[in-house]
């Protein structure tokens, strides 16, 4: 049976992860192009999301949250970073929306400590971000295997694993600031 408390918890985290799904990553670097207000990182602010609510809410709120975000995305409504419906299970994207799962299971082993460093913290969160795109990979490669469409394998890898893991892996500083007070509260 699922109390008031956490519907209210699973609904805080479907609205977080459906809302830093669509705001795009802006870095303000005057000095790359001066006419230009900032500059476009290739992610949102989804993964730095379920990981902060992650360490905020135990893993069964996120993993129920987030699979209704991807029930969301695939049947109802085009909430994903690029789209939506069906048809997103043949893109790559996919693949690392799977691998949140597994990103969701690592981070959740922080919760069982009372005491959250820095050194525990960074080591967790490149694990779960690796195993994040590791799902994807591996879903990405199943679909090459699937379709023999092999030159496209390392074009994908390149545009989805390559080109955002160095982004995902600096997301996790700013983190870092925000879970002390937060981990204060809880």
């Amino acid at each position: 049976m699922l109390n008031f408390y956490k519907f209210i918890e699973i609904l805080v985290s479907l609205q977080s992860l459906v809302i830093t799904t669509m705001l795009p990553v802006y870095i303000p670097l005057q000095f790359i192009d001066k006419n230009s207000n900032g500059f476009e990182m290739p992610i949102t602010w989804q993964i730095p999301t379920i990981i902060l609510l992650t360490l905020i809410f135990h893993k069964k709120v996120v993993f129920t949250a987030f699979s209704i975000y991807i029930i969301l995305g695939l049947f109802i409504s085009p909430v994903f970073h690029q789209g939506g419906s069906i048809g997103y299970l043949l893109t790559p994207n996919f693949g690392y929306l799977l691998g949140a799962y597994p990103l969701i299971k690592i981070i959740d082993s922080l919760n069982t400590r009372n005491k959250l460093n820095f050194g525990d913290f960074f080591k967790k969160g490149f694990i779960a971000i690796g195993a994040m795109h590791l799902t994807g990979i591996l879903y990405n490669f199943i679909q090459v295997l699937f379709y023999s469409e092999f030159n496209i394998f390392f074009y994908n890898l390149g545009k989805y694993s390559v080109g955002k893991i160095g982004y995902h892996f600096l997301m996790l500083f700013p983190l870092f600031l925000l879970i002390k007070p937060i981990k204060c509260l809880k």
